[in-house]
């Protein structure tokens, strides 16, 4: 049945109006142009919906049921294309973010908050992993963006530069080392060493500042979670060393923190953007929202700043 919303809107029209003249006033159409487009309703459905005369329009039995079904379809076309505006808009939808379990946790609720407030009707969706896994979600398109660490230039991906963290020796309480401003990494390396697995970006980067400090530290133990490594040190079996964005979600309270030199590590954190691939609306919404945090330059005690130890970085992306 070849209906189209031209001719139910024609037709609706002018049955709530009961009147050609004022229906063909509400829609800026000729009257000739809406009785061709009534007419050729009531033959596509093979039936009669008004009764006119020269004075009167009545609507038949059919048209009425007719009318009913036509609101029907028009309203459900209306709020449909509203959904789309919205959407178009960044003001509904989901974004998929693929990012680090310290981003997730630490850098983001914040802007997430700020962001939903603005949109309510927006979903963000995190996917938290390690490394690899985080930016070839971005590569595959399982993800709209990420925030992450980069070991190396990927295919597919450009990079934006967002925040450094500083590293840190991460002590008991007590420790001996806990009376110093500042630890080395020859120091930490001589006390039992405890880190993170093996597949994640702190590991990459302690191996390698201790191999710039000309050591090698085999680990004591170690454990795929910072929350357990932080656990671990807080009860005394060891020492750790571990990026600024992640002490917050290391025990607490129970922990000594000393900066980290000779040499002095930073990890940089990077907005990776799919290199071949429009964002959607949302997503370029959020990246505007995370954009404002950077541009205010918010700082520790501000409510929602950055941690001691991280650094918002400037820069276009790459």
């Amino acid at each position: 049945m070849d209906v189209t919303l031209r001719q139910l809107a024609a037709y609706a029209a002018v049955a709530r109006a009961e009147s050609f003249t004022a229906a063909a006033a509400e829609l800026h159409l000729s009257q000739s142009s809406l009785s061709r487009a009534v007419a050729d309703l009531e033959r596509t459905l093979g039936m009669r919906l008004l009764e006119r005369d020269t004075r009167n329009v009545r609507l038949t039995p059919a048209g009425a049921e007719a009318l009913r079904i036509a609101d029907q379809i028009l309203s459900a076309h209306r709020a449909g294309l509203a959904q789309l505006g919205r959407y178009v808009s960044g003001e509904r939808g989901t974004v998929a973010l693929s990012t680090l379990p310290s981003v997730a946790a630490v850098l983001l609720p914040p802007v997430i908050s700020a962001f939903r407030a603005r949109r309510p009707q927006m979903t963000v969706r995190l996917l938290d992993g390690l490394e690899r896994p985080v930016l070839q979600r971005v590569v595959d398109g399982d993800a709209d963006f990420a925030v992450s660490t980069v070991a190396r230039r990927t295919a597919g991906i450009r990079l934006r530069p967002l925040v450094r963290d500083r590293f840190d020796a991460v002590l008991p309480e007590h420790h001996p080392l806990a009376e110093r401003s500042e630890v080395s990494w020859e120091d930490l390396g001589r006390e039992p060493f405890l880190a993170v697995g093996a597949d994640s970006s702190v590991r990459r980067m302690t191996d390698a500042a201790f191999a710039q400090a000309g050591l090698s530290a085999d680990p004591a133990a170690e454990a795929s979670s910072v929350a357990t490594v932080g656990g671990l040190v807080a009860a005394g079996l060891g020492v750790s060393a571990m990026p600024a964005l992640v002490h917050p979600l290391v025990a607490p309270g129970k922990l000594v923190r000393r900066p980290l030199v000779d040499p002095v590590v930073e990890r940089r954190l990077h907005v990776v953007l799919p290199a071949r691939r429009a964002l959607p609306p949302g997503a370029r919404r959020f990246l505007e929202q995370l954009e404002e945090f950077r541009g205010a330059g918010l700082r520790p005690g501000c409510g929602h700043g950055l941690p001691d130890g991280v650094f918002w970085e400037e820069g276009e992306a790459s």
